[in-house]
């Protein structure tokens, strides 16, 4: 693969948060029997008529204004021809030649280096009903598949990115970044297992140094960021390995199979010509007026890259820290709570404890943030017991799992005095345990004098000992260089 370039475009169907479908009154409640959530408009009966639902417009808009796309004042519904048993009018009612969203960039970090995706478009569409091919059976035990309407007119907004992705990570930290703006916003609820947030991967490759690109397959609704990275890497491979046999990539969809590790071929890929797309004629231009946005920014909260920016500016934390700690609204809200109780000029100590060990701690429970048992006020104070130098590092880690198990109600300092974990700062403590460290290891003593770097760290390993941890290291650093001088 060292030899190959792997071009990545993405195509993001995220379902809005709406109560009712996009076009229809329907609930869009998840979980409901099947077929008792789609009424006569999403049936496609004869006479009935669809009707814009204006809180997904809304979030279109909001969408828009956050990734500094183009809001289309006009912009037109259109039907997508294709003929599938739970798409009952037989099309699709979606955006075409004139997108509500237009534009737009999303930035994301891949490791430590910030990355800029350009967004092509973002339009409003209906979504299919759902096709269940498990579990039914024919009256003479023939397999038969299932339709299950209650999908059928949810709303979608599909964002479509620009083919400017080179890697499986950085499509992968991009969808993140995605999902992360869109429950942010409240447009979404980002639940990928209820196929809320859905990713299509159109994914190809060409020789190192080559222009033009090469024949593209799309990898269809992968549902987990573990899924479309390994999806992305497989199917690379299968296209380098059909080139270099003197094979050629055919255009089709195919579908990522979690269990084998495998993309599979579903359908031949459609060109937008095959789906005959032409205006509803149902549904007017949707005319969206300098005022309405107006009213729409003015209700959304403070978004990520603003929040960002002050981290940065007022806060003094790295561009890196900063795109973290917004990657959703939760960690935002609980590293500020937790820098609000800490002295100015502290904050970029909470952001190291919550990248580092809070993080780890949610990451092995599988826990949201919001799921915390360490409360920020919990933490905070557990922070300035640094600061004031009562607790060593290490020592605080220990007190901080014990806030994680909830000992003494989550409270820092009853948790220190239960358990003696006050670091020792008397200098002359310390000056004692360091003569007693040296007299025992004359050899080691000799070491550091013949210049062996590793003899003082040893030294100071043994008074730590001594100390039992709580020893003050900088006091202890200090003290044993003046007493080896």
């Amino acid at each position: 693969m060292m030899e190959w370039e792997i071009v990545i475009g993405l195509e993001t169907h995220t379902q809005l948060s709406t109560a009712s479908k996009i076009f229809s009154n329907s609930s869009t409640r998840f979980g409901a029997e099947p077929n008792t959530q789609a009424n006569q408009v999403d049936m496609a009966l004869p006479g009935s008529l669809p009707v814009m639902n204006r809180g997904a417009v809304e979030r279109a808009i909001q969408f828009g204004l956050a990734v500094g796309a183009h809001i289309a004042p006009r912009s037109i519904f259109a039907r997508k021809n294709y003929f599938y048993p739970d798409l009952p009018k037989n099309y699709q009612i979606s955006q075409f030649e004139i997108p509500v969203v237009q534009g737009g960039t999303i930035r994301f970090f891949v490791g430590n280096e910030e990355k800029v995706v350009n967004l092509t478009r973002a339009h409003l569409e209906e979504d299919a009903g759902k096709s269940l091919h498990e579990n039914f059976t024919g009256p003479h035990g023939e397999s038969s598949t299932g339709i299950d309407l209650n999908r059928a007119g949810t709303p979608l907004l599909e964002i479509v990115s620009e083919p400017e992705m080179r890697s499986a990570a950085e499509a992968v930290a991009y969808a993140r970044a995605l999902h992360g703006l869109v429950v942010w916003l409240g447009i979404c609820d980002g639940n990928m297992q209820e196929g809320s947030f859905r990713v299509d991967a159109n994914v190809s490759v060409r020789p190192k140094g080559q222009k033009e690109f090469g024949t593209r397959t799309e990898v269809k609704n992968v549902n987990s960021f573990r899924f479309l990275e390994r999806a992305i890497l497989y199917e690379a491979r299968r296209q380098i390995e059909v080139i270099e046999d003197g094979g050629t990539i055919v255009q089709e969809t195919r579908l990522y199979d979690a269990d084998k590790d495998v993309t599979r071929s579903m359908r031949s890929k459609e060109d937008s010509h095959d789906y005959r797309y032409f205006p509803d004629p149902d549904l007017p231009p949707l005319i969206i007026s300098p005022d309405w946005v107006e009213r729409v920014k003015a209700g959304m909260p403070e978004l990520p890259q603003q929040k960002r920016a002050r981290f940065e500016a007022d806060l003094g934390l790295t561009p890196y820290d900063a795109a973290q700690l917004t990657m959703s609204r939760d960690t935002a809200a609980f590293f500020e709570a937790v820098a609000a109780g800490l002295p100015s000029g502290q904050a970029k100590l909470a952001a190291n404890w919550i990248l580092g060990e809070v993080s780890a701690a949610l990451n092995r429970q599988e826990l949201d943030i919001a799921q915390c048992p360490v409360k920020p006020e919990a933490l905070a104070a557990l922070i300035n017991r640094i600061i004031d130098g009562t607790l060593s590092n290490k020592i605080a880690r220990d007190v901080f799992a014990a806030l994680w198990e909830g000992e003494h109600g989550g409270d820092a300092d009853a948790i220190i005095e239960a358990r003696g974990l006050k670091q020792i700062n008397d200098t002359g403590a310390i000056a004692a345990m360091i003569d007693d460290v040296l007299a025992a290891n004359p050899a080691i003593v000799e070491e550091y004098r013949a210049g062996k770097q590793k003899a003082f760290n040893s030294l100071v390993g043994q008074v730590m000992k001594a100390a039992k941890g709580k020893a003050n290291p900088q006091q202890v650093n200090d003290l044993l260089k003046e007493k080896l001088g």
